[in-house]
């Protein structure tokens, strides 16, 4: 992506009596920014101990800076204000290990109010700390970025599960963020994913603006067009996907902000296939007299295959009752308890270890001859 980034030194705040100072966390010195869709994303170093060495028993209150550029373009620090503040209660939400991801959204108006040539946006950075409402840390480095048009987010994602893929497609946009046309076609689109455990689904399910995939979303896959397909998924796992539009600025890519998380928990509703080749032939039993049926079929392949039924009817066209109350795990089976002078129809199940049972086989006929006197 493409920015402008220039560090600068912290100003620190005017000097206090030592004696009974309140504890201050040490200055930020690692800030870093980059364009994130139609925000800015801040990362740095949480700091753990206060400016005098000692290990921070709470965590701090974080504040955001944001500033402007002078007319020549040149970072005007004394601009900076306060335009996010992030309590230490909810500072854990924003932590991925000892690193703080804060992302600062613009508006369409803020960014058309600060624009040069009608071209970009420039905008200054500076981050801090503060442990008592009447001392706050030293401003962290500044950094100067300026930010470009991006799509605006896509609104929705259309969810389709089949039994090899979770199917994702999405209407393409043509506007910028701003409302203005977007003037580039989307050179592709980015689609994230993140796992979400019970405790996450149960929230999404609740209210969809409360779910945190700051940790936990990760690229899946990159798409020419509007559609995916993630073949990657397991059934009974609850999934939530992200996809962002990027085009192509100066060189290098560009995404939109996310779109609205799609959740899906995908089921396993589809049967195996149907067992083929089914063959009967008449044997001996083991006693005088006696005959039984031995059946034989191809073997399904399904990696979730758990097992067969077999089924027996004395009518044609009726599925008949269950021969297997236990799942067959081979494709064979012997029926000894055939009558003399009957005719059967027997057909074959196969069952996933969802419990999906496919449709029955082609039946196959036998006939049972009464033995000669």
């Amino acid at each position: 992506m493409s920015l402008a980034v220039l560090a600068i030194a912290g100003c620190g705040a005017p000097g206090e009596p030592t004696a009974r100072s309140p504890l201050i966390a040490t200055t930020i010195t690692d800030l870093t920014a980059r364009q994130a869709g139609d925000g800015v994303q801040l990362t740095f170093t949480m700091p753990a101990r206060s400016s005098a060495g000692a290990r921070l028993a709470s965590t701090p209150a974080i504040e955001i800076l944001r500033g402007t550029v002078k007319p020549d373009g040149s970072p005007d620090v004394k601009s900076l204000r306060v335009v996010d503040t992030i309590p230490g209660s909810l500072a854990g939400k924003y932590l991925v290990g000892v690193k703080f991801h804060f992302t600062d959204a613009i508006s369409p108006q803020e960014i058309r109010s600060q624009e040069i040539k009608g071209i970009r946006t420039y905008f200054i950075y500076a981050a801090r700390t503060r442990l008592t409402q009447k001392r706050a840390s030293a401003n962290s480095n500044v950094i100067a970025l300026s930010l470009f048009s991006v799509p605006e987010p896509i609104s929705s994602i259309q969810i389709r599960i089949t039994e090899t893929a979770v199917e994702l497609t999405w209407a393409p946009v043509n506007r910028a963020f701003a409302g203005d046309a977007l003037g580039v076609t989307p050179d592709h689109y980015n689609i994230y994913r993140a796992e979400l455990n019970d405790a996450g689904a149960e929230v999404a399910n609740r209210d969809l603006s409360q779910l945190n995939l700051n940790a936990n979303l990760h690229l899946l896959a990159s798409a020419p067009d509007s559609s995916y397909g993630d073949k990657s998924f397991e059934f009974g796992k609850t999934y939530a996907y992200v996809v962002r539009s990027v085009i192509a600025v100066d060189g290098a890519s560009l995404e939109s902000s996310d779109s609205t998380a799609a959740i899906v928990e995908p089921r396993d509703t589809f049967p195996p296939a149907v067992p083929q080749a089914l063959a009967a032939a008449v044997l001996p039993g083991e006693t005088e007299g006696a005959l039984l049926v031995d059946l034989s079929w191809s073997i399904n392949v399904e990696p979730d295959f758990a097992g067969y039924r077999v089924y027996r009817s004395e009518q044609q066209h009726t599925k008949g009752h269950l021969l297997t109350p236990d799942l067959l795990p081979t494709p064979a089976y012997r029926d000894t308890s055939v009558q003399p002078a009957h005719n059967y129809w027997y057909a074959v199940t196969a069952v996933d270890r969802a419990g999906n049972e496919s449709a029955p086989s082609p039946p196959v006929a036998v006939e049972i001859v009464q033995p000669s006197p």
